[in-house]
């Protein structure tokens, strides 16, 4: 089976590191033509550059913060305007490790505007066009949290559900229409992010780095933490016109980690 996308149009947000950089790099080896999302300017240029361009693609990127609510979707009605796109990947940096005592009102209402409002205001932007063409594909990055949460991460384990319901109502909406809507429900992986919140855990546990990297992989039935190259071949399935008849639905990837049904 070969992914081929050339022609297409695709959208990937926090694409300037781990699994959004992945999934971008992949699109683009798939022959799709990629416009990146993030806050850094610097570090998208440097993702950009790294980008496959073997069918003379010519990807670009916008710059914007995900943060920034009001600034995100001022920027990016702007930048969008009467452009084509076929496929969105929906990603954001998480929000701040805490557990569900120490986290206040203020603290879930900027993690809805980072996780919720943020994925709404961009699907809602492009889905027009997706729909008057006949073909969309919609990505929603999320979490094994989701079925089971995680230990001090309480802003992303409510959120993402939260965002998980949302696209299951989406997908029933606008099957008809040739637009798809999944959500990857992510596990470990080799990533920035693990070894951020490993390194937090750390300092709070008095335990080291390693211990506790090695400790979480043997919890994994793999018995290690997924490649970022494994996650861009999902997405790239899922982005393609293969994947026509997989809607509504929330894919684990993770190892096996998952324990419930």
């Amino acid at each position: 089976m070969i992914i081929d996308l050339t022609g297409y149009q695709a959208v990937v947000g926090g694409a300037t590191r781990g699994l959004g950089l992945a999934a971008a790099r992949q699109l683009a080896a798939s022959g799709a033509t990629v416009t990146l999302m993030a806050r850094n300017e610097r570090s998208l240029n440097e993702a950009l550059a790294s980008l496959p361009a073997d069918n003379g693609q010519i990807h670009d990127y916008l710059q914007v913060d995900y943060l920034d609510f009001p600034g995100f979707k001022r920027h990016s009605e702007k930048f969008f305007n009467g452009k084509k796109v076929d496929i969105l990947v929906n990603n954001t940096n998480g929000p701040k490790a805490g557990t569900v005592t120490e986290k206040t009102t203020e603290h879930f209402q900027e993690a809805f505007d980072l996780l919720f409002k943020t994925y709404h205001h961009l699907t809602q932007l492009l889905l027009p066009g997706m729909r008057a063409r006949g073909y969309g594909r919609i990505l929603n990055v999320s979490s094994v949290s989701v079925k089971e949460p995680l230990p001090n991460l309480v802003l992303s384990n409510s959120i993402r559900t939260a965002v998980v319901s949302w696209a299951k109502s989406l997908a029933e909406a606008v099957a008809l229409d040739g637009v798809t809507v999944n959500s990857i429900l992510t596990g470990a992986f080799d990533t920035e992010r693990i070894r951020e919140l490993t390194e937090q855990q750390a300092r709070a546990t008095g335990n080291t780095m390693e211990a506790l990297l090695e400790a979480r992989k043997a919890s994994i039935p793999a018995g290690r933490f997924g490649d970022p190259k494994e996650y861009g071949y999902l997405l790239a399935f899922l982005a393609s016109p293969m994947a026509g008849y997989i809607t509504g639905t929330s894919i684990p990837i993770d190892g096996g980690a998952i324990k419930s049904l």
